[in-house]
């Protein structure tokens, strides 16, 4: 389904992408509500729909970048979500200070390596085959032999509902 936009996340979305330009290692895909922009495969630039911004601005940097006006701790289920935060809308208003933070977040995830994508189910991968021992390799004649005995014998007629007893 489809995400819903709004007038100010697609500015805002805008506003963004005019700041990353053409860089071919930028993507984008709807998260948090929002148009996220991933460097790398790593969360760069999230936008809202009430005008706020997501950054990824590393653990180390958090303490830097909260003590900068308009941002906020990332809190997602109760957990303070360490190396992202929050910028209120009025702390963006001005391109320059919306440039600053891009810029800022940029520097910071592009030095993060890049983002391998996750195996979907690791149970689905096939598992190493085994070397038969000498015992199974004798015992294989006489499986065949069992196999091609099942297959001789008539199929069983489907089981069929029992009735009721009037």
């Amino acid at each position: 389904m489809p995400m819903k936009s709004n007038e100010t996340m697609d500015y805002l979305a805008e506003r963004v992408r005019s700041l990353l330009g053409d860089d071919p290692r930028v993507t984008e895909k709807n998260m948090f509500g929002g148009i996220t922009f991933l460097l790398n495969g790593h969360i760069l630039v999230g936008t809202k729909k009430d005008g706020r911004i997501l950054l990824s601005v590393g653990k180390d940097n958090n303490a830097a970048a909260l003590a900068r006006p308009g941002a906020t701790q990332m809190v997602h289920n109760s957990r303070a979500m360490t190396g992202f935060v929050w910028v209120e809308p009025d702390a963006i208003e001005d391109d320059d200070a919306l440039a600053d933070w891009v810029k800022a977040a940029y520097g910071w995830v592009s030095q993060m390596p890049d983002d391998k994508p996750k195996a979907k189910n690791a149970a689905k991968e096939a598992p190493a085959k085994k070397v038969p021992s000498k015992k199974a390799a004798a015992k294989a004649p006489a499986k065949k032999a069992l196999a091609k005995k099942a297959a001789a014998k008539p199929e069983k007629s489907p089981a069929r509902p029992r009735r009721a007893k009037a």
